[in-house]
């Protein structure tokens, strides 16, 4: 049996491609039907699921064509293989220390079927399950060792756990908690809703149109979260979202793209400092939100086309970039705001109120810098190194951040008769010019 050789590229792609899938962590795993045209690749990722020692997963293949520029393809070489997240490091060693290397011969891999079992071979069609006794996380591949070939074929992928002996569960063994976890914290967030209106009806006289937009960001988040836990049970006992998918990147995109505006008009004292806003703050806005949607689209294809199609690296790729330039980019109106409070502090006369504003505003950075950097950084962390079937932990910590940056945001910027930002007390006067004079308030 030969071995075909990879090029240096192909290795290093393949590397690339496995450290994404380290690190990154697919929206769902469901009931699949995909086509492959003209495919060159020489590994293609299918699923990633996390398996109870009730596992199976069920590949059907039909329409299969191969074509090389040289002889033909000797059918071995293609095929359909599990991978544990153990084996993969040992996989890449072997691809390192020996590029001409074919992955359908490691010894690490469950190899499912290769293209010498299509049967019959006029139809070139396959189907068959297998059951996964070893409990574990496996990614779904397939590999091409033909050289110079490209593949076409439409594939249809089931992956599911059995629970009670009988009932079907398509979600990962680390996510099937998840449709009860949204619905929890989506009742959370009608409950502070309902709070948030009722405190805004009391303190009429002080509310503002930022108060206004802080209501509909939680209606956005509570049907979001409502939204993904229909769309988890779905997927969990039928294999497919039935539309609730759908509901759920609308009402994400709406709800990301209010809270990232709602964190620039606050920091910018928006509606509570003044009525307007700068230049500079306004093309804040104006980059901040087109970069929302397109990472809202980088979304939803990594969340639904899946990591099978050819860009899905780079769809990756541009969803992470984007998500960092946001995040740097609504920093900066509150270091505007802080700045300038420090400068108006220092010749209108008012140290009390000026020092109420910067303390507010620089607990108001630091809330947000805590809340970016939890989000992005200790919640991938989190991702990276729980045990896969803990995976609804990163989940769950996520979103009780973002309820607790939420409390504190609204508390912080609630309607109040005596709101901080409107503190001015005569006698604090004195002690709050020399705290002025002492503390810069840099960051």
């Amino acid at each position: 049996m030969t071995k075909t050789p990879l090029t240096f590229l192909q290795v290093l792609s393949i590397f690339s491609f496995s450290v994404l899938l380290l690190l990154l962590p697919f929206v769902t795993a469901e009931i699949k039907t995909l086509t492959i045209t003209a495919d060159s690749r020489p590994m293609i990722l299918f699923e990633k699921f996390g398996f109870t020692h009730t596992g199976h997963v069920t590949v059907s293949v039909s329409g299969v064509s191969v074509a090389s520029t040289l002889s033909s393809p000797d059918p071995s070489r293609l095929g359909f293989f599990l991978l544990s997240e153990e084996s993969l490091l040992q996989v890449l060693m072997e691809l390192q220390q020996n590029p001409s290397f074919c992955v359908l011969d490691s010894q690490y891999i469950l190899s499912l079927f290769t293209f010498r079992d299509l049967s019959p071979p006029p139809h070139a069609s396959f189907n068959q399950s297998y059951p996964v006794s070893s409990p574990n996380e496996y990614s779904l591949f397939f590999a091409n060792c033909a050289p110079e070939s490209q593949v076409t074929m439409s594939v249809r992928t089931t992956v599911y756990n059995i629970d009670n002996g009988k009932t079907k569960d398509y979600l990962s063994a680390g996510q099937t908690q998840l449709p009860a976890l949204y619905f929890l914290f989506s009742l959370a967030y009608f409950a502070f809703l309902v709070f948030w209106i009722h405190t805004c009806y009391r303190n009429k006289r002080s509310v503002h149109r930022i108060h206004m937009l802080m209501a509909g960001l939680l209606l956005m988040k509570a049907l979001n979260l409502i939204c993904a836990a229909e769309d988890k049970h779905y997927v969990k006992v039928t294999g497919t979202p039935h539309g609730w998918d759908v509901l759920f990147y609308i009402f994400q995109f709406i709800r990301v793209v209010l809270l990232f505006t709602v964190i620039v008009l606050v920091g910018t004292g928006w509606s509570f400092l003044k009525p307007f806003l700068q230049e500079k703050e306004k093309k804040v806005l104006m980059i901040v939100i087109p970069l929302q949607v397109l990472a809202n689209v980088a979304s939803v294809v990594i969340g639904e086309t899946g990591p099978f199609i050819k860009d899905w690296v780079t769809w990756n790729q541009v969803f992470l970039l984007v998500d960092i330039v946001c995040c740097c980019a609504i920093i900066f109106p509150i270091v505007w705001s802080i700045r300038s409070l420090r400068e108006t502090s220092k010749t209108d006369g008012k140290a009390a109120r000026n020092l109420a504003k910067l303390t507010l505003f620089r607990q108001f950075y630091i809330v947000v810098i805590g809340y970016l950097y939890f989000t992005r950084i200790v919640v991938f962390a989190l991702r990276t190194i729980a045990a896969y079937r803990y995976q609804w932990v990163s989940n769950a910590a996520e979103e009780i951040a973002s309820l607790a940056f939420y409390l504190v945001m609204f508390y912080m910027f609630q309607p109040a008769e005596k709101n901080e930002y409107f503190v001015l007390d005569e006698e604090e006067e004195e002690a709050a010019m020399a705290a002025l004079r002492e503390e810069e308030f840099e960051l």
